[in-house]
C-alpha cells in the first residue's frame, strides 16, 4: 500500500487542458436568435446584432471558435469551411473540442438564422484582422447559401451581410466586380432578388450600396437613374436612411441642385448617431461647401463640434477666405489643403467657389461706398487678368443682373454706383425666414409621429378592455335592478 501511495508521488498525472470558454453574452445571443427564429419576432435578432456591435472589441479567435463549435454540428461543411477561417492558436485545445463536441452532435439541429449569424461573425473577425482577401471569400460564400433562403427572419442577418460583403471588395479594390449584372452575386441581381421577396430592409440595403459604388467611380448619372427608378418606402433602418439621404446630397450637389442638397446633408447629420463621428464629419464637410455655394456662411459652432475641430480646420478656414472675399487668401487655402480637399472629393466643388468668393467681395465694396470706380473694384477684388478693368465692369454687371448687388453701372464715367440700403422688414425675408422655420419644426414633427412604435395588436386589446369594462357594468346593473325587484317584493 505504501509502494502504491510512492508511485503516484513519483509519477503525477498531467493536467487536463482546458477548452476555450464561450463568452456567456455569445451564448445569450444564440439564445436570442433561435427564439426569435422559431416565435418568427424580427426585433430580438436585432438586439442580438446590436449586442455583436458592442462585443466586437472582445472577438478573438478563441472565442469565435468556441461559439462555432457551440452552435454549429462539428464536422458539417458550415463548420468546416468557417473553421478554416480562424486561426487554431493550440492543436491541442482543439482537438479536445472537436472530441467533446462530436458527442452532442446528434443533439444540434443548425438554424439557417444562427448559420447566416456565424458567417457574419467570421467576416467581421476577418475584417478586423484585416485578412481582406480571406473575408472576400467568405463573403461570397455567404452570399451564395443565402440565396436559398427565403424567410423574413433572416432578412436582418441579410442586411448586415450584404453591408460587409460590399466592404470586403471594396477593401481589396475590386468593387466594380459586384456591380456588374452578369453574374447572381452582384449587387444588382442580389436588389432585385430582394424587390421580389418583398425584403424591404434588404432593398435599402442594397440600394445604399449601389449608389456608394457609382459614387465611387463618379458615375453620377448612373446614380440618379437607379435612385430615381428604385421603389421607395418608409424607411426601416434609421443608419441607411442616414446614409441615404448622404448619398442623395451628393448627387444633387454635382447636379447644382444646392438647396435640396443642403436640406438632405443637414438632415443626414441631424439623424446620424452620436457615435458615428466619421459620417457626421462627411456629412459636415459637404453641408459647409453646398452653404458656401448658396451664398451662406455657416455658423463658428459648426465647426467647434466636439471631436469635429481637426478634420474641420480647412473647411473652416475656406468659409473664411469666402467670408472676407480675398481671392488671394482663397487661393492660398485652395493650395494649403490640396492633398484634404482631394482625398474628401470636394476639389471640384471648391473650383467653384471662385466665383462665390469674388461676389461676396463685390458685395462688401457695393456696401461700403456708394461709388467706386471699376478700377478700384478690380484692385480691391485682386484680379489678375490681363485687361481688369475689363473683368470687372463684367462682373459687376452680371452681379447687378443676378440681383447679388443694388447699384448701378456708369459705363461713360467707369463707375459703380450702390444705392442706399432699405429697411429688411420691408420686404418679405423674415416672412421668408419664418415660413421655413415653422416647414422645419413641422416636417420634424412629421417624421417622430411617423418613427412612434406601437405594441403588436395594441389597438385589439384596447377594445376588449372596453368590451370587459361594459359587461361588467351591465352585470353591476342588472345586478342591483334584481335587488331592488327583491325588495319591492318584500
Amino acid at each position: 500500500m505504501t509502494q502504491d501511495v510512492e508511485m503516484k508521488e513519483q509519477h503525477p498525472a498531467p493536467p487536463i487542458p482546458s477548452r476555450p470558454r464561450l463568452h456567456p453574452l455569445f451564448s445569450d445571443i444564440a439564445a436570442l436568435i433561435e427564439t426569435g427564429a422559431y416565435t418568427r419576432e424580427v426585433r430580438r435578432i436585432v438586439r442580438a446584432i446590436r449586442w455583436t456591435i458592442q462585443l466586437r472589441k472582445k472577438l478573438k479567435a478563441s472565442v469565435l471558435s468556441a461559439f462555432l463549435n457551440f452552435v454549429l454540428v462539428p464536422g458539417s461543411d458550415v463548420h468546416s469551411r468557417l473553421s478554416s477561417y480562424v486561426p487554431k492558436e493550440d492543436e491541442h485545445d482543439m482537438e479536445v473540442d472537436t472530441a467533446t463536441s462530436a458527442a452532442q452532435a446528434s443533439a444540434k439541429h443548425s438554424l439557417p438564422e444562427l448559420e447566416i449569424y456565424c458567417y457574419l461573425l467570421v467576416l467581421i473577425f476577418l475584417i478586423d484582422q484585416k485578412r481582406y482577401s480571406e473575408a472576400k471569400a467568405c463573403s461570397s460564400a455567404s452570399i451564395a447559401r443565402l440565396r436559398n433562403l427565403n424567410r423574413r427572419t433572416v432578412d436582418v442577418l441579410a442586411s448586415r451581410l450584404y453591408f460587409y460583403y460590399s466592404l470586403s471588395y471594396e477593401l481589396t479594390g475590386d468593387l466594380a466586380e459586384i456591380r456588374g449584372n452578369k453574374c447572381f452575386q452582384t449587387v444588382i441581381y442580389l436588389h432585385r432578388t430582394a424587390t421580389l421577396r418583398h425584403d424591404e430592409l434588404g432593398q435599402e440595403t442594397l440600394l445604399n450600396l449601389l449608389l456608394r459604388n457609382y459614387l465611387h467611380y463618379n458615375l453620377y448619372d448612373q446614380a440618379e437613374k437607379l435612385r430615381s427608378k428604385a421603389p421607395r418606402f418608409e424607411a426601416h433602418s434609421n443608419q441607411q436612411f442616414c446614409r441615404y439621404l448622404f448619398y442623395l446630397g451628393k448627387i444633387r450637389t454635382i447636379q447644382l441642385e444646392y438647396t435640396d442638397a443642403k436640406e438632405s446633408l443637414l438632415q443626414a447629420a441631424r439623424k446620424a448617431p452620436v457615435s458615428a463621428l466619421g459620417f457626421r464629419v462627411q456629412c459636415n464637410k459637404w453641408a459647409v461647401i453646398v452653404r458656401l455655394l448658396l451664398g451662406e456662411i455657416p455658423e463658428r459652432t459648426v465647426f467647434m463640434q466636439k471631436g469635429m475641430e481637426k478634420a474641420l480646420r480647412p473647411y473652416f478656414e475656406l468659409t473664411n477666405a469666402v467670408r472676407i472675399g480675398d481671392l488671394e487668401l482663397f487661393k492660398a487655402v485652395a493650395e494649403k489643403f490640396a492633398t484634404t480637399f482631394s482625398s474628401d472629393r470636394t476639389n471640384n466643388l471648391i473650383v467653384r467657389l471662385r466665383h462665390n468668393v469674388i461676389r461676396t467681395g463685390l458685395r462688401n465694396i457695393s456696401i461700403s461706398y456708394s461709388r467706386i470706380s471699376l478700377a478700384d473694384v478690380a484692385k480691391k477684388l485682386r484680379l489678375d487678368s490681363a485687361n481688369p478693368v475689363a473683368d470687372a465692369e463684367s462682373i459687376v454687371s452680371k452681379a447687378i443682373r443676378d440681383g447679388a448687388i443694388d447699384a448701378t453701372l456708369d459705363h461713360a464715367n467707369g463707375w459703380m454706383v450702390s444705392k442706399e440700403t432699405g429697411d429688411i422688414y420691408s420686404t418679405n425675408e423674415p416672412q421668408i425666414a419664418f415660413n421655413s422655420r415653422i416647414a422645419f419644426c413641422l416636417n420634424m414633427h412629421n417624421e417622430a409621429v411617423r418613427a412612434l412604435r406601437f405594441p403588436p395588436n395594441s389597438h385589439k386589446e384596447k377594445e376588449s378592455a372596453e368590451k370587459r369594462r361594459e359587461r361588467q357594468q351591465q352585470e353591476q346593473e342588472l345586478a342591483k335592478h334584481i335587488a331592488e325587484e327583491d325588495d319591492d317584493e318584500f
